[in-house]
């Protein structure tokens, strides 16, 4: 455990510890030293702003990719077991995949306003291709073998769904819930610098455009730790929900 545990924060403390000795002669403007950046985070990110800033963007994503989530392995199981709906539908999908997310921000805003929903409508579209694709191919891999047993041991309707096509495509809807989580942080902040009276986001710009650099940075530095909090969380959930896959790996690694 503590072994794993140095793996995580070895590089990062490398890398920050070079950042601190090699810009703390810094005299540029828009490069100050680290030891002034975290003075700056310690003044800016107080209960009170985080309350105000970041709490409304951690809403605003879990909102988008959960809903992406729900609606991608929904459509994917459905996608994944009908041939003649994937048929019909991949070309469809793999036009509005290729389409990135931030570009439809504007269109968007027009049908949604400039509110939490526009927001959460921009995360949703981002992050339900990855949740999608993943799951029809995680579903579309399923053994044959695995199903005809199901079938001969009358496990039918929901209950193969639940028990057999599910876990057996969870480790690919996990890769794509994993992509989909990075996928979400970024929108998450693209959304709220288009339009927005709050957020992580929307105060970085802020802090940018009245040329507050030290502060500015200090937003990007919190922006870097959530996503490896949430990163980790994921990976543990990750880990617990399929702990039979990472138990076959491992005896196969073994073996």
């Amino acid at each position: 455990m503590i072994k794993r545990v140095l793996y995580v924060v070895a590089l990062p403390a490398v890398l920050f510890g070079a950042w601190f000795v090699l810009s703390d002669n810094s005299e540029s403007f828009y490069s100050p030293p680290l030891r002034d950046i975290l003075t700056a985070f310690g003044d800016t990110w107080s209960a009170d702003r985080l309350r105000a800033d970041v709490v409304p963007s951690l809403l605003r994503l879990f909102a988008g990719y959960l809903l992406a989530a729900v609606i991608g392995v929904a459509l994917g199981v459905a996608i994944g077991l009908n041939r003649r709906l994937r048929a019909t539908v991949e070309p469809v999908l793999e036009f509005f995949r290729a389409i990135p997310p931030p570009v439809l921000v504007p269109v968007i805003m027009l049908f949604a306003g400039i509110g939490d929903g526009m927001k959460v409508i921009v995360i949703v579209f981002g992050c339900i291709w990855p949740i999608l694709l993943n799951t029809v191919e995680g579903v579309r891999a399923v053994d044959s073998v695995v199903l005809d047993t199901a079938r001969a041991y009358g496990v039918t309707g929901p209950a193969r769904l639940t028990k057999v096509i599910l876990p057996s495509a969870g480790p690919q809807i996990a890769a794509g819930l994993r992509q989909a989580l990075s996928i979400a942080i970024i929108l998450m902040v693209i959304s709220e610098m288009f339009a927005a009276s709050n957020g992580l986001g929307f105060t970085i710009v802020q802090f940018q455009r009245s040329f507050a650099i030290p502060e500015m940075w200090s937003g990007i530095i919190l922006l870097g730790l959530l996503g490896f909090v949430l990163s980790l969380l994921f990976r543990l959930a990750e880990q617990r929900a399929l702990r039979w896959y990472e138990g076959l790996r491992a005896a196969q690694r073994q073996g």
